[in-house]
């Protein structure tokens, strides 16, 4: 879509609601989504609404650091005040709205976890001022959830820690390759429970996207907006046609690329074990250069317990959460401590440019200098697909939070 037909289709939709708008909030994803196409409908959004309403800008950050002014800048342009945005705190700004039920999340897990969960979220959702709160993000293959957005956006992007430990945790436990790029996960079905019982109430409305990226160029190529949650299908109809990759043959070697803009932590990095791991073969090898990589958890006590505990697969995680508080107090970070293993099956080397060789080896990953690694691969001269490398074959990627790449098998 052009940037004219976003604007035509969100000044149909905003005169369809036929509300009298005074305050409004809205909620995008924050830097590390930038391909979601979420910057420009928030800068066509703030347009159209014009001076006479109050607008709030609060990007569903979740557990990530706080955009920058620069950040703000490059993914929602330099009209919007600066006083407008604001930033979600995870730990100190939510409310408790709700609780799923503990029999609900172990029927929907199989009975592999059997807690229940608090609803959370950021007490602006509640206030009574706004008349329209609009989740804006892209519908995208997920680690967690199967299919990205949609409630995940409040539940989890303006949610607590209780939603956002036990969330990851069921989906970690669950599996990732039984719900990547899946609609009705248990992590989907915890969400539609607490859709269906406790947001309700609030004034919200979804602008969900379906993007392609091909270098610098994002396109948005469906635009959804509602509240129903046959939106949200048909846009998970459409993102699973134009971002999973299927392949017919296992991949040897996989090189990935992360932008230093967008990706500052294995956190957010290990995104390229992730969304590759459907496809890399067994004793196969990842090789993840990483120019910004500064830090393992976007969260200070998140970063400590990596740091700990390190990725070193499913049964030493679990084993690791039932001997020690400080872990068991923190799932969020169990799950990704799970998420961020191959469980031995294939190789995972680092290249960061900011950590030591003594930090990658010690959370259990291979170590590559960045200079090595930039010499022998160097992403400039490389497209995405397969490459002949000094010989070699390589199959490069430069940016796996757009996609999900498996076996057809």
């Amino acid at each position: 879509m052009r940037k004219e037909e976003v604007r035509s289709t969100l000044k149909s939709w905003i005169n369809s609601l036929n509300v009298r708008l005074q305050n409004v909030l809205l909620l995008p994803p924050d830097f590390t989504r930038g391909n979601s196409g979420a910057g420009i409908i928030v800068e066509e959004l703030y347009e159209l609404l014009g001076s006479s309403v109050e607008i709030d800008v609060m990007p569903a950050l979740g557990t990530h650091i706080p955009m920058s002014d620069e950040e703000l800048t490059i993914m929602f342009g330099s009209k919007i005040p600066r006083e407008c945005f604001v930033d979600h705190d995870w730990r100190n700004d939510v409310v408790t709205i709700g609780e799923i039920p503990a029999e609900f999340v172990s029927r929907v897990s199989e009975g592999l976890v059997d807690y229940s969960i608090d609803v959370e979220v950021n007490r602006r959702l509640l206030d009574p001022k706004y008349d329209l709160i609009v989740s804006i993000g892209q519908v995208v293959p997920h680690e967690v959830v199967g299919m990205a957005n949609y409630t995940k956006n409040v539940l989890v992007g303006c949610g607590g820690k209780s939603m956002i430990d036990k969330s990851h945790f069921l989906g970690a436990v669950y599996g990732m390759e039984r719900l990547m790029g899946q609609d009705h996960s248990p992590v989907r079905q915890v969400f539609d429970y607490a859709e269906e019982h406790f947001l309700k109430q609030l004034p919200l409305q979804y602008a969900l996207t379906v993007t392609t990226t091909k270098g610098e160029d994002t396109t948005i190529e469906g635009l959804f907006l509602g509240r129903e949650r046959r939106l949200f299908e048909e846009a998970v109809v459409l993102s699973q046609e134009k971002n999973l990759d299927w392949l017919d043959e296992p991949l040897q070697k996989v090189v990935v690329y992360l932008d230093p803009a967008h990706f500052k932590s294995t956190w957010i990095g290990n995104k390229a074990i992730y969304r590759l791991r459907m496809a890399i073969a067994d004793s196969g090898e990842l090789l993840i250069i990483a120019p910004g990589v500064k830090q393992f958890g976007e969260d200070p006590l998140v970063d400590r317990l990596i740091r700990k505990y390190g990725y070193y697969g499913t049964p030493n995680t679990l084993s690791m959460v039932e001997n020690n508080e400080d872990l068991r107090e923190s799932l969020s970070a169990a799950a990704h401590l799970i998420h961020g293993s191959s469980e031995g099956r294939f190789r995972i080397v680092y290249a960061p440019g900011h950590l030591t060789r003594d930090e990658i080896e010690g959370v259990g990953f291979d170590y590559m200098s960045l200079d090595e690694a930039m010499a022998m691969y160097d992403p400039g001269k490389m497209r995405d697909g397969m490459n002949l490398v000094n010989g070699e074959e390589v199959f490069f990627v430069s940016n796996p939070a757009l996609g999900l790449w498996a076996l057809k098998e």
